[in-house]
């Protein structure tokens, strides 16, 4: 196994405190003025997201459930396999038929 760093980006603190997002991460957060961020302590590390708008916060056991899987891809990539034969073809025959509208509220069950 390799060892690729990930990209790493830095800023200079003002007096104040205050910084400038680079240019590639705010592109791959895809951030705009005014925009809010979001800083998620995790162990040592600090992880900065752009925060969503209050009405369209993730249940917290949802975000929970994330943030393990994000740890355990970022601890354990051998573990990650490729999605595809058997797997893709028994998914396929689970969904058959099944249509989803995913701009349709969900039920309360």
């Amino acid at each position: 196994m390799s060892d690729v760093q990930a990209p790493r980006f830095e800023a200079t603190l003002t007096d104040k405190y205050q910084n400038t997002v680079p240019a590639a991460v705010r592109k791959v957060l895809d951030l705009r003025k005014r925009d809010k961020v979001a800083y998620v302590i995790r162990g040592g590390q600090v992880i900065l997201e752009k925060a969503e708008p209050e009405d369209s916060q993730v249940d917290p056991v949802v975000q929970a459930f994330l943030g393990f899987l994000e740890r355990e891809m970022v601890t354990n990539p051998q573990r990650l396999k490729a999605f595809g034969g058997e797997t893709t073809r028994r998914a396929a025959e689970l969904t058959d038929g099944v249509e989803v509208d995913l701009d349709a509220p969900l039920d309360d069950e």
